[in-house]
């Protein structure tokens, strides 16, 4: 399933095609990205997946803002995929507003994180006005 349904109750469809495989399939790029935030936070559960899915898409949706692109029809490139697991790892370890996880016993970890997302995402944003 490729389509996931936002904060506001619309459904996202982020289905992007796969290499060409002599058959027609899609890839749900939000189940490959959870599977890879998971592996990220040591998560072994299916618990989360549902607030983890949420951050995800908060991630997808800010890089899509900072990069002005769509990541809907056209390839995640590495530098992109990696700051959305850094940035929805950071979501769910601070889920309660602190900077928690790694970071706990450093205030500063959070604005490092922001910091190394930017950074990342600044290597794949359109320029153009």
């Amino acid at each position: 399933m490729c389509a996931v349904t936002n904060d506001n109750g619309a459904d996202v469809d982020y289905c992007v095609s796969a290499p060409p495989s002599g058959e027609d399939s899609a890839v749900d790029l939000i189940g490959e990205l959870l599977a890879k935030v998971k592996t990220n936070l040591i998560l072994a559960h299916d618990e989360d997946d549902g607030l983890l899915r949420g951050n995800i898409l908060a991630a997808l949706g800010y890089a899509e803002s900072y990069q002005k692109r769509s990541y809907k029809n056209e390839p995640l490139p590495a530098t992109t995929e990696q700051a959305i697991i850094m940035l929805a790892s950071h979501f769910f370890e601070s889920r309660d507003g602190s900077t928690g996880g790694f970071f706990a016993d450093y205030v500063g970890g959070a604005k490092q994180t922001w910091d190394a997302v930017n950074r990342l995402l600044l290597l794949e944003k359109r320029w153009e006005v």
